[in-house]
């Protein structure tokens, strides 16, 4: 497998590795950089902290998967926060992040990706925005273990495609 790196030339938030060239035909520099952005904004994060995106296929989802999360199937995204922020009541706001350059990593699988797109019949692009989104929210701290914490996080994720023109996905 051929490895590509791209640091965007937008701005430096994220750090984009592609793994699985297909990636590189939707533009993920921009692609990610937006999501990132947009999902930083609705959280009232304004420093200014870098994101690694790995754009990858299933086999390698499935992989890194099984290691952290002892599921070994393919998913559509997992992140690996640098920092705890998780709130201590359900449904309440994350701890701010710490000063940092880092706020974590986020791998995106194209497949799953690319299927999930085709059976809600949105675009590649916009099941991507979302799921970078996504992703970055749990690097803040944000998850959807509880009905409180979800209605929470989607109701960011929906202000932060709203913001890029994606319609709500829920």
């Amino acid at each position: 497998m051929h490895m590509m790196r791209r640091q965007s030339e937008m701005a430096d938030r994220v750090d984009l590795l592609i793994e699985d060239e297909r990636w590189a035909a939707l533009d993920m520099d921009a692609l990610a950089e937006r999501a990132a952005n947009a999902a930083l904004e609705v959280a009232g994060i304004k420093s200014d902290y870098e994101i690694c995106v790995m754009a990858c296929d299933d086999a390698r989802i499935a992989e890194l998967n099984g290691a952290f999360r002892e599921k070994p199937r393919a998913t559509n995204v997992l992140s690996w926060p640098a920092f705890e922020l998780s709130p201590e009541i359900e449904g309440g706001q994350p701890v701010p992040p710490p000063p940092a350059e880092s706020l974590g990593d986020i791998a995106i699988a194209y497949e799953t990706c690319a299927r999930e797109a085709a059976e809600k019949g949105v675009t590649m692009q916009a099941h991507v925005l979302h799921l970078i989104v996504h992703g970055c929210l749990h690097l803040l701290g944000y998850d959807h273990e509880t009905d409180k914490d979800a209605t929470l996080m989607e109701g960011l994720e929906i202000k932060a495609l709203a913001s890029m023109g994606v319609e709500d996905p829920y």
